[in-house]
């Protein structure tokens, strides 16, 4: 299905499948859909909402579409991550890494 057609799906509030999830990802990191249509495309999934199939499909699609870091499996219990979106007062990211890494865990 053509990207124009899965705008118009969503925007008249249908489902989207699975495997239309994986294309529109698919095109959207592959560089192939335009800003317009990706524009679109969230407003009609913000407007018409996400059922929760749609969602967790989406988040799978987009955790899959890029590059999965595999880390030594002695780290299993000492790898911790701390993330932000950067925003203002955001001040807590700068002291915490080393001070998580002093206590021995990977950061």
């Amino acid at each position: 299905m053509s990207i124009p057609e899965l705008i118009r799906k969503k925007r008249d509030g249908e489902e989207l499948a699975d495997d239309e999830l994986h294309s529109f990802v698919t095109s959207v990191t592959g560089g192939t859909v335009q800003d317009c249509q990706l524009g679109a495309m969230l407003m009609a999934m913000y407007i018409r909402g996400m059922s929760n199939n749609e969602a967790a499909n989406l988040t799978k699609h987009m955790a899959q579409s890029g590059d999965l870091l595999t880390w030594d499996p002695l780290w299993k219990d000492l790898l911790v991550d701390k993330h932000s979106t950067g925003g203002v007062g955001d001040k807590v990211s700068l002291p915490l890494a080393p001070a998580l890494a002093a206590l021995g865990l990977k950061v």
